[in-house]
């Protein structure tokens, strides 16, 4: 195993010391990142800084433990580790301090996140996975606090299904399941609940997981005092300490300035982590952030003259060079040079990443420049015209906004002319645009051909001699018994997903054909369920995470929303999680067993797919394609639907949902009704009905909320009937909105309406209890009897009179 060289292995005392001033020179370097990155933001060059200072010392003693292989899920403080282990230079540094969005030179997140957040690259440019197994790997940070943790525990936990698990091509992913899983976090940050529940988690699951836990006493201007009982994160967590009779935790301590007992203990919590495959928590004590915590104020301002100067005085890079000087490793006079080289590199590497950022803007600023000269010259409002140009031309240091702003202002004062050079600067704004968008706004989700919007719809086939009538439960059951035969590397867990095959019996039986590793039983924590997902699926395993009812996906928002939902996007396409979500929800058991929040779910985890199967042969048929793709994905199926009698297919495993697309479930000429899921069965016995006044709706089944409708198929209907109708169980203003602002902006379906679209909708309230509840909570089918037969009595008042 490839691992980079430790201080106390067949190494000289002359290799002793390169490799001591070669950590030293990374550290000042480093530093001297942070120190310039601070200035440039505050000269205006760069927008805002987080950096890494005060904590150099102990991220070169981690990198030293860390092997080809491992994962980091990290802390935005952690530029030292990643310079260490060569996968941040100091050209990228700044580059993303600069957000040049250029992958090749800003490979971290090609400008899309500030600096202080950091990515190796698990993709090739086709989107297929590198060997993992051969390079240094970290997943895509995000900022808000804590929210590596979740994703921290798949990737631990991936080790270890490796390791049991001998039938699964693990050739890019692991050598045996021997990867630790490394993850960092400031002191102040284990305040979070996600903290708390990945560390449980992890001692329960007892995977290969370091945590270091960086303490400078503060999160923000506020002091530990504030944050952690007793002052000190390892002292609580001390219940957490395995012994003997009990598994849990190796609890370690260290001075985060002392840099040989830094090396040795990051060696210790290594091979514990690597040997034993159990968790290790590293708190490292008594660290600095020189600079405060980040451009947007002054540490001056909270902290005491006192606490200044014992940081001064305690700082990690100063405490390691006066070691250095003492242990006879080099002189004083020797450093100095070594520090004035490093200064003096830093401070070229940041002119010409500056003056290579620029490049292509001034690029751009001159051939605007021209067309905007020539423009002056033939325009009738050329007055107005060489104002701007005038002030465009002395921007010295131009944005693209700079650019792209000044050349659709000027676009205005043409109105109404035509020349030559009016339509050259049209073009070109045109092809600016179209040249640069997509770097600000490409993979949201999968642009890979394995996307699953690629895959082709297969259809049921059924028996005509034999209905087979069976449980909606029993499709779903058998559909996943069949992709857990194909699929080895796929596993599923969840609260009651185990033993007793989840709480719909939808995976009965499946723990005892296929083992408690891949259909597992978690405890009852969301937001650590949707992290396993996402680290095992970093890691080339096809993890299935159940939240058991769909309002408990509001506890594993976040990490939805920040963590998953962006991964493609913030890494331009070099990381992917293609987590399937299952969970059930829709129109049953009151106000926390029915809810359907539908609009906050798709405007808030845009970048995963949200399908809303209306039975479950449509859901396994999901599954099918979504085992095919790699996108993340949420599975709402439908709550009341697992003991209602489906035909069960004579291909139920090779059936596949396509995604994106709509199904016309009934057709009509006189309205469009459009809905999803449970209510869909609601509108079709409303439809029913209608028929028996005369009145023909089209039913419309959505089926997949994101994407929505990627042929354009519903205003196909539309343009037929001319009225349009959204029935949904969301509330006002909810996923309705959504589907009718599709419809209307994107389908432009208003140039068919002959009447005004509505929606129907379940009442503001969450639904109450019961049969009752359900009825006046939610659109029943005499709702949408009533209100189809209104907007036909509008139309026709004749021939539909008024009903009540």
């Amino acid at each position: 195993m490839d691992i980079i060289p430790d201080l106390k292995d067949n190494i000289t005392f002359e290799g002793f010391k390169a490799e001591v001033l070669k950590d030293y020179a990374i550290a000042v370097r480093s530093r001297e990142c942070s120190l310039l990155g601070r200035r440039e933001v505050l000269t205006g060059r760069a927008k805002f800084g987080i950096f890494g200072d005060g904590k150099e010392v102990p991220q070169l003693a981690m990198a030293k433990a860390f092997a080809k292989g491992d994962w980091r899920s990290g802390y935005y403080r952690d530029q030292t580790f990643m310079m260490a282990i060569g996968e941040f230079t100091v050209d990228h540094f700044f580059a993303g301090l600069y957000a040049n969005t250029d992958l090749s030179l800003e490979p971290m997140s090609a400008g899309r996140q500030m600096g202080g957040h950091f990515v190796t690259h698990s993709l090739d440019g086709n989107g297929h996975w590198k060997d993992l197994t051969k390079q240094y790997n970290s997943s895509a940070d995000i900022s808000p606090t804590a929210g590596q943790m979740p994703r921290l525990l798949g990737l631990a936990q991936a080790s270890k299904i490796y390791k049991n698990l001998k039938d699964i091509d693990a050739s890019k992913f692991s050598n045996n399941g021997n990867e630790v899983a490394w993850g960092t976090i400031g002191n102040a940050s284990t305040s979070e609940g996600l903290f708390f529940e990945t560390i449980n988690a992890a001692g329960v699951l007892q995977v290969p997981m370091i945590i270091s836990i960086w303490d400078d006493e503060y999160g923000i201007s506020v002091p530990a005092k504030y944050h952690t009982t007793k002052e000190n994160i390892s002292e609580i967590l001390k219940g957490y300490q395995r012994d003997n009779d009990n598994k849990g935790y190796e609890i370690l301590r260290v001075k985060g300035w002392d840099y040989p007992n830094l090396v040795e203990t990051y060696q210790e919590a290594a091979n514990i982590a690597r040997e034993e495959h159990v968790p290790v928590i590293i708190h490292v004590q008594e660290l600095t952030q020189p600079q405060g915590h980040s451009t947007s104020g002054s540490h001056e301002r909270y902290k005491s003259k006192e606490r200044l100067d014992w940081e001064t005085d305690h700082d990690c890079n100063s405490k390691m060079r006066a070691w250095i000087i003492e242990s006879g490793i080099t002189t004083n006079e020797s450093l100095l040079d070594l520090e004035r080289s490093i200064k003096k590199e830093v401070r070229e590497i940041k002119k010409n990443t500056w003056d290579t950022f620029l490049e292509p803007i001034r690029k751009d600023q001159k051939e605007l420049i021209a067309l905007l000269r020539n423009l002056v010259s033939v325009s009738n409002n050329s007055v107005f015209i060489a104002k701007l140009l005038k002030d465009f031309s002395k921007i010295h240091e131009p944005t693209r906004k700079d650019v792209v702003s000044t050349a659709r202002k000027t676009l205005r004062y043409t109105l109404g002319e035509t020349s030559d050079d009016k339509n050259k600067l049209s073009k070109w704004i045109d092809s600016i645009l179209k040249e640069t968008q997509p770097k600000f706004s490409s993979h949201l989700y999968s642009e890979t051909d394995t996307s699953a919007v690629h895959i082709k719809e297969v259809n049921p086939i059924y028996n005509d001699e034999e209905l087979n009538n069976v449980d909606g439960r029993i499709i779903i059951r058998d559909n996943f018994d069949a992709l857990f035969n194909r699929y080895p590397e796929a596993v599923i867990f969840g609260e009651d997903t185990g033993k007793i095959g989840d709480v719909n019996q939808g995976l009965e039986g499946l723990q005892d054909k296929y083992g408690a590793l891949r259909v597992s039983d978690t405890g009852i924590r969301e937001a650590t369920i949707i992290g396993q997902g996402i680290g095992l699926a970093l890691r080339g395993l096809r993890p299935i995470a159940e939240i058991q009812y769909l309002d408990y996906v509001l506890y594993a928002l976040q990490i939805l929303s920040d963590d998953l939902a962006t991964l493609q996007y913030r890494t331009k396409g070099m990381q992917k999680a293609p987590l399937i979500v299952r969970t059930r929800g829709h129109r049953l058991e009151g106000i926390w067993h029915s809810g359907s929040p539908m609009g906050g779910i798709i405007n808030l985890i845009r970048g995963i797919f949200v399908l809303v199967p209306r039975n479950m042969t449509k859901a396994a048929g999901f599954y099918n394609t979504l085992m095919e793709g790699d996108d993340p994905a949420l599975v709402v199926e439908c709550l009341n639907g697992y003991r209602l009698k489906e035909r069960m297919p004579s291909n139920l495993s090779e059936i596949r949902t396509p995604i994106g697309v709509v199904e016309t479930v009934k057709e009509g000429k006189d309205i469009t009704l459009v809905s999803y899921g449970s209510t869909l069965r609601i509108v079709m016995d409303a439809a029913k009905d209608l028929l028996s006044v005369g009145i023909d709706a089209e039913v419309i089944d959505i089926q997949s909320l994101l994407p929505f409708d990627i042929h354009h198929d519903t205003v196909l209907s539309i343009a037929k009937t001319n009225r349009l109708m959204i029935i949904d169980e969301d509330v006002p203003g909810g996923a309705s909105a959504y589907i009718l602002n599709e419809l209307l902006d994107v389908q432009k379906a208003y140039q068919y309406l002959d009447s005004e679209p509505k929606t129907l909708t379940a009442k503001a309230h969450r639904p109450a209890y019961g049969n009752d509840g359900d009825y006046f909570s939610k659109p029943s089918a005499e709702d949408i009897f009533e209100a189809v037969y209104e907007v036909m009595h509008e139309v026709h008042p004749s021939d539909f009179p008024k009903l009540r």
